[in-house]
C-alpha cells in the first residue's frame, strides 16, 4: 500500500499529459504519438527512468492509446464516407506485415536510436506545418503497385517504431499525391489502427519491462498511463477545439510547429548526449 501512495506524484503527472494531450490534440487537429511520446518521454525521466527505457515505454503506451482513439476516428470518417477502402484493400498487408516487424525491431534495438528517429520525424513535422501548409500536391495520383507497397511499408514500420498512429506520417503522405484532405485524414485513421493494434501486443508479448520502469508496467506499456490519458484526451479534446475557434488557427498551427520542432532538437541533442 506505501508503495502504491508513493506513486501519487506519477498519478497527477499522468493525468496532466491527458488533460495537456486531450487540448492539443482539439486545438492544433493532431494527435497520438506526436504529442504523447516526447509527454511520456521526459515525464518518466522526471521521476528516475531512464532515457533509453523511457522512450522504449512511452512508445509502447502511446501505440496502447491509439488502438481505442483510432477505432472512434474510424468510426466517424466511415459514417461521412472518407475512408478509401480501395487503398486499404491493397496497404492493409504491408502496413500490418510491417507493424509485426517494426515492433520487434524496436524491442531490439537501442532506445536512443528510437529517440533520435522520433525526432528526425517530429521536426519533418514541424517543417511541413511551417512550410508545406496549403502548398499543391507533388503528384497528382500515387504511384505503381510497388511504389505504393514501398509508401505502406514505411507508413507501418516507421511509425510503429516510434510510438506514432497512421496520421503524422500517411497524412501528408497521401496529400502530396493529390488526395483529398478529408479521406487523407479518414484513411490513415484506419493506418493508425492497424499500425497499433499489431505493435502493441508485440510489445506485451515479447517486451522485457526494464528494471527502473514505474509500476504499473507490463511488457513495454504503462498501464496506468493508458487507463489516465485515454478518457482524458477524449474529455479534454472539445476543450482544445472551443479554444482554437476563438483563435487564429494559422498562427496557432505555426505556434505549435515551433513548440515540436524545439522538442525534437531536444530529444535529439539528448539522444546524442549533447
Amino acid at each position: 500500500m506505501s508503495e502504491l501512495l508513493a506513486q501519487w506524484p506519477i498519478v497527477v503527472a499522468l493525468i496532466a499529459t491527458g488533460v495537456f494531450a486531450g487540448i492539443l490534440a482539439g486545438l492544433f487537429g493532431v494527435g497520438g504519438g506526436i504529442v504523447i511520446v516526447p509527454v511520456l518521454y521526459f515525464l518518466l525521466q522526471g521521476f528516475g527512468v531512464s532515457a533509453e527505457s523511457a522512450m522504449m515505454i512511452a512508445t509502447a503506451t502511446s501505440l496502447a492509446t491509439i488502438v481505442p482513439t483510432s477505432i472512434s476516428s474510424i468510426r466517424s470518417h466511415h459514417a461521412k464516407g472518407n475512408v478509401d477502402v480501395e487503398l486499404l484493400k491493397y496497404w492493409a498487408g504491408f502496413i500490418l506485415l510491417m507493424a509485426v516487424v517494426g515492433s520487434v525491431f524496436a524491442h531490439y534495438i537501442r532506445g536512443n536510436a528510437l529517440t533520435l528517429m522520433f525526432a528526425c520525424i517530429a521536426i519533418l513535422v514541424s517543417l511541413n506545418m511551417l512550410f508545406r501548409a496549403g502548398a499543391p500536391a507533388l503528384a497528382q495520383q500515387l504511384p505503381g503497385k510497388l511504389g505504393q507497397a514501398i509508401m505502406a511499408s514505411t507508413v507501418g514500420g516507421l511509425s510503429v517504431m516510434i510510438g506514432i498512429g497512421g496520421g503524422t506520417i500517411g497524412v501528408p503522405l497521401l496529400s502530396a499525391f493529390n488526395i483529398r484532405a478529408h479521406v487523407a485524414v479518414g484513411t490513415a485513421a484506419v493506418f493508425g489502427l492497424l499500425i497499433a493494434l499489431p505493435g502493441v501486443l508485440t510489445l506485451l508479448v515479447v517486451g522485457q519491462t526494464p528494471t527502473d520502469a514505474p509500476i504499473g508496467t507490463f511488457g513495454l506499456v504503462n498501464l496506468p498511463a493508458f487507463l489516465l490519458i485515454i478518457p482524458l484526451t477524449i474529455l479534454f479534446a472539445p476543450v482544445g477545439v472551443k479554444i482554437g475557434s476563438k483563435l487564429d488557427p494559422k498562427q496557432l498551427k505555426r505556434a505549435f510547429a515551433i513548440v515540436l520542432m524545439l522538442t525534437g532538437l531536444r530529444m535529439f541533442t539528448q539522444a546524442l548526449g549533447v
